[in-house]
């Protein structure tokens, strides 16, 4: 599966902090069902063969809605559960590397928060980039806020489609017109709210909304 810019519309990353007494799997289905159109399953600390079973079970239903579903850092999962691709930092292996393990129909995705790391991201087979953090997370403590002049200038100097990540939620997302993204990237502005799926689709229609998309 390769995509195209719409994929990035509201791309999410998913977080089990906030599961409650949901699946994790059933959460997944609630945002798809109001309009995510990306799924990246994101596990830090999950033992190996729970993450592959989770994932497997993710991918039935990325596969019914026919949706991209990428897993993050890890390669042998993605490759196990025949994910649709993998999305590395820049800490984690070589873009060039993570490309050749899972071939050239497989997506791959980049986070990048300078011009530099966007060039050669895509220069080394990425199919697109998330750039951030945008603006301050929790989720990330460690990242480095992007300025919206760097963020422009990432959208203007590479030719694959850019998601925007970090801190975005529905009160800040217009901010982002004009900055040239394809859409938005989101964790908690999603998975911290008690109706998933009315957080998707109000988070939906802004991204529509700032990238001039029509719902």
């Amino acid at each position: 599966m390769k995509i195209d810019k719409k994929s990035m519309l509201l791309y999410v990353v998913t977080d089990r902090t906030w599961l409650g007494e949901n699946s994790l799997v059933d959460q997944v289905e609630d945002t798809l069902k109001a309009g995510a159109t990306f799924i990246q399953l994101r596990e830090k600390d999950l033992p190996f063969e729970d993450f592959l079973k989770e994932a497997k079970e993710i991918k039935v239903i990325t596969d019914r809605y026919k949706l991209p579903f990428v897993i993050n850092d890890n390669v042998e999962v993605a490759i196990k559960c025949n994910a649709d691709g993998v999305h590395v930092g820049q800490e984690d292996m070589n873009a060039r590397n993570v490309r050749n393990l899972i071939g050239e129909d497989k997506i791959l995705g980049v986070s990048a928060s300078t011009v530099k790391e966007a060039k050669a991201a895509e220069e080394n087979g990425a199919d697109y980039i998330g750039v951030g953090a945008i603006v301050s997370t929790s989720t990330k403590e460690e990242a480095k806020v992007v300025s919206m002049d760097t963020l422009k200038d990432i959208c203007h100097a590479v030719s694959i489609p850019v998601v925007a990540i970090g801190g975005i939620n529905e009160e800040n997302v217009l901010k982002l017109k004009g900055s040239g993204v394809d859409g938005i990237c989101v964790i908690s502005a999603i998975f911290s709210k008690e109706n998933i799926y009315d957080a998707s689709k109000k988070l939906y229609n802004l991204s529509s909304k700032m990238v001039s998309y029509e719902v």
